[in-house]
């Protein structure tokens, strides 16, 4: 099977989940500005997961621009990354609706958790199946952002029991570092994706 329709899968998984997600932003009942301030702990956990499932795609893509070829443990492994990343809409909400108290953001520093071991999991498999040598093993490298991603989503599980702003102030700092699309792999093309 060639890529695209890997691609395509993924891309439609993560077109849904974002449907899934804005369509539970609900209006506020009053017509006054101040009714939206009971609106923004769910708008705040959208953004969040909209800017988190943005990096996903766009990390994906620039993925999956060097991989040639695709194996059952390539597809598998690919479902295990969209799993964790089709509850996004799931934790989301109820982080959202609870005002970031403390078990909604426990389970959706897990829901983060899970998605990056999912990544890193895929980024190995893919490694495994074109070779040490390849492009796709010198873009993933020692894969130092993805290492402390899994760090600072480990280190916010216990600061969701102390202070659930501090795990979420963990799930910024990830973001900001993924914010920017992964050199790695145009460095290894040698030019702009």
């Amino acid at each position: 099977m060639g890529k695209g329709r890997l691609e395509a899968f993924f891309d439609a998984v993560v077109a849904v989940a974002i449907t899934i997600m804005v369509l539970e932003l609900k209006p506020p009942h009053g017509a006054e500005p101040a009714e939206l301030l009971g609106a923004l702990p769910i708008f705040l956990s959208y953004i969040l997961s909209f800017i988190y499932i943005g990096i996903y795609w766009v990390n994906h893509h620039h993925f999956y621009y060097l991989v040639h070829k695709i194996s059952g443990g390539m597809l598998w492994a690919n479902l295990h990354l969209l799993f964790w990343l089709s509850l996004i809409p799931f934790t989301t909400g109820w982080m959202g609706e609870n005002h970031f108290a403390m078990w909604p953001v426990v389970v959706y520093a897990l829901n983060l958790l899970a998605c990056a071991i999912a990544y890193t999991i895929m980024s190995f498999v893919a490694v495994g199946v074109h070779g040490a040598g390849s492009d796709v093993a010198k873009a993933v490298g020692r894969d130092k952002k993805g290492k402390i991603s899994l760090v600072i989503y480990l280190l916010s599980l216990p600061l969701a029991f102390i202070n659930p702003m501090l795990s979420c102030a963990c799930f910024v700092a990830v973001a900001l570092i993924w914010f920017i699309p992964d050199r790695r792999i145009e460095r290894v093309m040698g030019a702009g994706v």
